[in-house]
């Protein structure tokens, strides 16, 4: 069973930071993981933002929308290695109903230490790729990221 809080009056998931290991095939010679998988790890924490919030990407796509990425930026302190635990909070910084940005922070689960920041952000299109205002035409996905607007995780 999910555990909910109160928002004013709205009933709200409790989303927790995504959580793993580095796997050994995402890191360098040096057992580093590789630049290029922490993008990919931002991606990981928004499905799981999405899921934990009641409204995974199966079903925003189920109802005609895609989220396609228009940018995405890290910023790298500290390398992962491997088999290091780690854990992402994710958080959703904008939203308007036709884009969406989210900020990321990777933190080590060992040391507590920052390891990667960045951000993504995201449009909302139809399954020909024509941009959607989700509002009106989404009702519920809208109320779905306007709610989460802002939220911090535990």
């Amino acid at each position: 069973m999910r555990k909910s809080i109160l928002k004013g009056y709205l009933i709200m998931n409790v989303i927790h930071p995504y959580e793993r290991k580095v796997y050994y095939y995402e890191t360098d010679k040096m057992s580093v993981m590789h630049h290029s998988n922490y993008i990919r790890i931002f991606e990981e924490a928004r499905v799981s933002f999405l899921q934990q919030a009641g409204m995974p990407f199966e079903d925003i796509e189920s109802q005609g929308l895609m989220m396609p990425v228009l940018s995405a930026e890290c910023h790298y302190k500290r390398p992962l290695v491997f088999d290091e635990p780690f854990a992402v909070y994710a958080k959703i910084v904008k939203f308007n109903g036709a884009t969406l940005n989210m900020e990321y922070r990777i933190i080590s689960k060992k040391s507590g230490e920052l390891c990667a920041d960045g951000t993504s952000s995201h449009c909302f299109t139809d399954m020909n790729m024509k941009p959607v205002r989700t509002k009106h035409s989404h009702p519920d996905i809208y109320k779905l990221f306007s709610d989460y607007l802002g939220y911090e995780m535990d």
